[in-house]
């Protein structure tokens, strides 16, 4: 392994300015993954894993579960970079609203918005507070909410 690997390939505290957006890549949730979810989890609640009730449900059919979906828009805004080896820690998510249902076959991505970051030079870093607006394939927002990350300083910064 070369120094060059261990290089943060992320975004840095001070490239972080209210009102950026990221938009992450999409993904498809699939049976498989609301199965491995339930397990992981230990929630089979019938709407999500039974599909002859669900059938009779408000929905008409199964559901993805709100968290699996959130775990999922975390890991899209994961594979966007912008976090790589500069985060510090996710500290906090704030007023999260679940919209509407994932439906098994909906492809899911996120727009992040940055709206605020506070320096915290104590931890070597800062605050960075990022709007999620997750949606599905017809751009309609199926979760939302806020996240706070702490996200290191460029090296040398005081």
């Amino acid at each position: 392994m070369s120094a060059d690997d261990l290089t943060p390939r992320g975004r840095y505290f001070e490239q972080f300015a209210a009102g950026q957006r990221i938009v992450t890549p999409g993904r498809t949730i699939g049976e498989a993954d609301v199965t491995a979810f339930a397990g992981l989890s230990g929630d089979y609640m019938a709407i999500h894993t039974d599909a002859e009730y669900a059938r009779q449900s408000f929905f008409g059919q199964r559901v993805a579960h709100g968290l699996l979906c959130m775990s999922i828009v975390s890991g899209l805004a994961t594979r966007t970079g912008i976090l790589e080896g500069t985060v510090l820690a996710f500290r906090e998510i704030q007023e999260w609203k679940f919209s509407k249902p994932v439906l098994f076959g909906d492809t899911v991505h996120a727009v992040l918005t940055v709206q605020d970051t506070e320096p915290m030079p104590r931890l070597g870093g800062g605050q960075v507070r990022l709007e999620v607006d997750a949606r599905n394939q017809a751009g309609e927002t199926v979760m939302k909410g806020v996240w706070v990350v702490l996200v290191q300083s460029q090296p040398g910064t005081p």
